[in-house]
């Protein structure tokens, strides 16, 4: 089992758990190798969401993903919610928490929306400060995803891939590495998505993220509503080239199908993992 320069597992194939998958999950133990939760969902509850969580947690690893962190917000960070974060990890052992290069609210207002940061040195500055808060409170590194983007900002002037380059480097953060989230805002944007895949260091990457996405003509939606596309596939064998095996996840949020489609979906990842074909040191 390959590792990473945190000693992270790679635990194979994952989905989302997901509420309308629970029956299947709990009378039939399928053969997924992990879950990752919406962390969220399970932080402020003592009913039935968590007991079942506790179930699964006894069965298969888990890993936390959440949705309100805020690291990019101008507010300060929410200690309560962090040690909350904390707890939920220590119950279920979770292998890592995680969470997206966004910000979510400010004044103190949860918008429930990841909306995207400039990226500039004023930013970067901000943003490594605010990680190193949160590793500490968490006593673990904090995982970071790369968003889906549809505005961005004329204040930004380094590229979102060097933003992450030295955001990991100078935070000690890990990185879950959303190739349909490249793709998305590659096509919004205009970037090329082999460059963004080529820049990012190997060996911060802990997780991927796949997913199906709304092709609306003029701009892509990330709805996570579908089957994940062929140039979505190319750009993670792309990447598994340079990192080898990582745990993988798909992400089926919308008009969710029955546990096995979703499970065979994320399966399809075996076919397109490479071995590194040049070993890749730090960044």
């Amino acid at each position: 089992m390959s590792k990473n320069r945190w000693n992270f597992p790679d635990l194979g194939y994952g989905i989302g758990l997901r509420t309308v998958h629970y029956p299947t999950i709990l009378e039939e133990s399928p053969a997924i190798d992990w879950f990752e939760i919406i962390s969220e969902n399970y932080m402020d509850t003592k009913g039935r969401p968590i007991y079942i969580l506790d179930k699964i947690a006894e069965k298969y690893p888990i890993v936390m993903h959440g949705v309100s962190m805020s690291i990019g917000s101008t507010d300060p960070l929410d200690i309560p919610y962090l040690k909350k974060l904390k707890e939920l990890a220590n119950r279920v052992k979770a292998l890592w928490v995680s969470d997206h290069l966004c910000w979510s609210g400010v004044a103190g207002t949860n918008i429930h929306d990841l909306l995207p940061m400039p990226y500039n040195e004023e930013s970067l500055k901000y943003t490594i400060s605010r990680v190193k808060q949160v590793s500490e409170i968490l006593e673990r590194p904090l995982i970071l995803e790369n968003p889906s983007a549809y505005i961005e900002f004329t204040s930004s002037d380094i590229t979102e891939w060097d933003f992450l380059v030295a955001l990991t480097k100078e935070s000690d953060c890990g990185l879950l590495l959303d190739v349909n989230n490249v793709y998305v805002s590659s096509f919004n944007h205009g970037f090329d998505p082999n460059e963004y895949i080529d820049a990012i260091p190997s060996d911060r990457v802990v997780q991927y993220h796949l997913a199906g996405h709304t092709n609306k003509g003029t701009h892509i939606i990330d709805t996570h509503s579908d089957y994940v596309i062929d140039q979505v596939w190319q750009l993670y064998e792309r990447s598994c080239q340079h990192t080898g095996g990582r745990a993988t996840l798909v992400e089926w949020d919308d008009e969710i199908p029955a546990f096995e489609v979703v499970h065979a979906e994320v399966l399809k990842a075996k076919a397109y993992r490479k071995q590194p074909e040049v070993a890749m040191v730090g960044v």
